[in-house]
C-alpha cells in the first residue's frame, strides 16, 4: 500500500533497505524521499483502539497534520505519544488553507489530513483539497480505517448494495422537499439503502418526515454511539423507530439508515410509467428521458421521442381546443 511503504522508506528505514510491501523497487507506487504527499488518515469513531498501525506510522512520519479540531486531534496524538505540528483545517477555512497546503506538498512535505472521527472527507472537510491536489498532479494516498456509515450499514440488517450516503439531512421544509425528490427517484427506478448522519435533537423529526414521505412501514435502522461503551443498533420500521426514540430520547453520534422499497413498490415498470414519474418532478424532458433510458437500457433517442409523444398527449388532455385545431366549423 503506497502510503505505508513511502513513509517507512523515507522516514524510518536505513538507506538502501528493500521494501517488502509487494511493490517492486522503482515502481510508480513508491515515493522518492523528496516527493511530497497528502495522506488521508482515518481515525477512530469512538474506540481509540480502532486506529490502525499504518495510520499511526503515517501520523508519526508527517511534517504536519491538518485537522478539523486541534483539541480533538491533540487528545488522540497524546494517547499514542505523537507530537506533531497541527494545522486547523475545517469548513470555515478550507478554501483559504488549501493553496498553502498545496505549496507545502509541492515543496516535498508530507501532510496528513484527519477529521475529528472516522474517514476524512466523508461528510467532513477536505474534498476541495483532494480535488486541488489531484489537479496539481500531487500525490494523494488513503489510509483506511473506521467509518461510521459503513459500520452502521454492516450492523443494520438492510441490503448492503446499492448503498447511498447522503450526509446530513437538510433542515425544516427543505428536508421534506429533499425526501420527496428522493421518493420521485424511486418512482423512476432508484432502489438503494440510504444513510444519513443526524443529530440526536433532530432524529425524531427526520424519522417523522421520512415516514410521511416513504410510508411508516419502510424498514430502517439507527446506529448510535458506534464502537463506544453504550453502542446501540435499533432496527425496525420508520414508525417504530420514531415511536422508540420519542419515548427514549437518543444521545450521541447517530447514523440513520432506510432500506429500499419492496420490489413491487419500486419495480421497473414500462417506459411510459417511468417517463410519467420522471416528468412529474422538476426534471427537463431531456434529463428525464436520459435517466429512463439508462434505467430501461434503451436508446436515448427512442426514449426521448416517446417522451415528446407523452408530453404532447398531456398538453392535449389539458387543453381540449388543441384536438379540434385546424378543423372547419359546421
Amino acid at each position: 500500500m503506497t502510503g505505508s511503504a513511502s513513509y517507512r522508506q523515507s522516514r524510518s528505514r536505513p538507506h538502501g533497505e528493500n521494501d517488502h510491501d509487494g511493490a517492486p523497487p522503482g515502481s510508480a507506487t513508491q515515493a522518492s524521499p523528496a516527493e511530497g504527499e497528502l495522506a488521508l488518515v482515518a481515525t477512530p469513531i469512538g474506540n481509540l483502539g480502532d486506529i490502525t498501525p499504518r495510520a499511526l506510522e503515517v501520523l508519526k512520519g508527517a511534517d504536519a497534520i491538518l485537522c478539523e479540531d486541534t483539541r480533538v486531534t491533540t487528545r488522540l496524538l497524546r494517547h499514542y505519544g505523537i507530537d506533531k505540528p497541527l494545522v486547523a483545517f475545517h469548513d470555515h477555512n478550507e478554501r483559504a488553507k488549501t493553496p498553502l497546503a498545496l505549496e507545502r506538498i509541492a515543496r516535498g512535505e508530507r501532510l496528513a489530513l484527519v477529521s475529528d472521527a472516522g474517514t476524512p472527507v466523508f461528510s467532513d472537510p477536505g474534498y476541495r483539497l483532494v480535488q486541488a491536489a489531484g489537479q496539481a498532479g500531487l500525490k494523494v494516498v488513503g489510509i483506511p480505517g473506521a467509518n461510521a456509515a459503513v459500520t452502521a450499514l454492516s450492523l443494520s440488517g438492510l441490503p448492503p448494495a446499492p448503498f447511498t450516503f447522503m450526509g446530513f439531512p437538510l433542515r425544516g421544509t427543505a428536508r421534506l422537499r429533499a425526501f420527496e425528490q428522493l421518493k420521485a427517484l424511486e418512482g423512476a427506478g432508484f432502489s438503494s439503502t440510504v444513510a444519513w448522519y443526524e443529530s440526536p435533537q433532530r432524529l425524531v423529526g427526520t424519522l417523522s418526515d421520512l415516514a410521511a414521505v416513504f410510508g411508516p412501514d419502510r424498514p430502517a435502522a439507527v446506529g448510535r454511539e458506534l464502537t463506544k461503551l453504550h453502542e446501540e443498533t435499533v432496527r425496525g420500521t420508520l414508525s417504530t423507530l420514531k415511536n422508540h426514540f420519542e419515548k427514549t430520547p437518543p444521545r450521541g453520534e447517530i447514523v440513520l439508515l432506510m432500506g429500499p422499497a419492496e420490489q413491487a413498490e419500486a419495480g421497473a415498470g414500462d417506459v411510459d410509467r417511468l417517463l410519467a414519474d420522471a416528468l412529474s418532478g422538476t426534471q427537463s424532458l431531456k434529463d428525464a428521458a436520459a435517466m429512463v433510458a439508462e434505467i430501461a437500457h434503451l436508446p436515448k433517442r427512442a426514449v426521448y421521442a416517446r417522451a415528446l409523444e407523452l408530453q404532447a398527449a398531456r398538453k392535449a388532455e389539458s387543453d381540449p381546443t388543441t384536438t379540434t385545431q385546424g378543423q372547419g366549423g359546421d
